[in-house]
């Protein structure tokens, strides 16, 4: 089984971004699986291709987008991708799309296809604080997972896809009074245990346990 995981690279002002700097410490196999891992840009228009293009030369089994979400308690594993574009803040290339569908002949969302209960179990028992979302905002982070859906869906239907958002590390919220933070050592952690989750429940339905959300 093979796994490409990518991370972001440091977005705006900020000096680090924790979810590459998580990926590019993971193990080149976790549970009986190889790890790819790959850097990529926040920029709308060019991020897709690019993994399209590590897609294709890669062949993996799953894809893995990890990303940073600031302010965020946990490590949130993502349920849904939604088809569109609204971007409150340009990406790292002046791009700032205003409602416009990621797809044009896309539907209006997509469900992931890894067990993100069975992940966020995985996390909560080993001692990482994570959760499962219901939204992955309208930036480049939504922007990718619903373009990795929307190619497994056309393109690729033997693969599986996902992301997980990660909150900031330490060193971030110096200077950002009163955001919550996860070591970097943790993030991994939480990172290994979910791709060893997806290993053991690849080919298997998810965990019914309680894992929505009110609002």
């Amino acid at each position: 089984m093979k796994i490409l995981v990518t991370g972001f690279d440091p977005f705006g002002s900020e000096k680090i971004n924790p979810a590459l700097e998580a990926v590019k410490k993971l193990p080149t196999q976790i549970s009986g699986a190889k790890i790819i891992t790959l850097e990529i840009p926040t920029v709308f228009n060019e991020v897709g291709p690019i993994i399209q293009q590590a897609i294709q030369t890669y062949q993996p089994d799953l894809v893995l987008n990890v990303g940073q979400a600031g302010g965020r308690f946990n490590i949130t594993v993502e349920k849904v991708a939604i088809n569109l574009a609204d971007a409150r803040i340009a990406d790292n290339q002046g791009n700032q799309p205003l409602d416009e569908a990621i797809f044009a002949d896309g539907p209006t969302a997509y469900f992931t296809q890894l067990p993100v209960k069975a992940i966020v179990s995985a996390l909560n028992e080993n001692g990482i604080p994570a959760a499962v979302s219901y939204t992955a905002g309208t930036f480049v982070c939504n922007y990718v997972m619903y373009y990795v859906q929307h190619l497994i869906s056309t393109r690729y239907p033997k693969i599986k896809g996902g992301f997980i958002h990660v909150p900031y590390i330490p060193a971030q919220v110096v200077t950002k009074p009163n955001q919550p933070a996860m070591s970097l050592e943790d993030i991994v952690k939480g990172l290994e245990l979910a791709i060893a989750a997806m290993v053991t429940y690849n080919g298997l339905e998810d965990i019914k346990t309680i894992g929505g959300t009110e609002h």
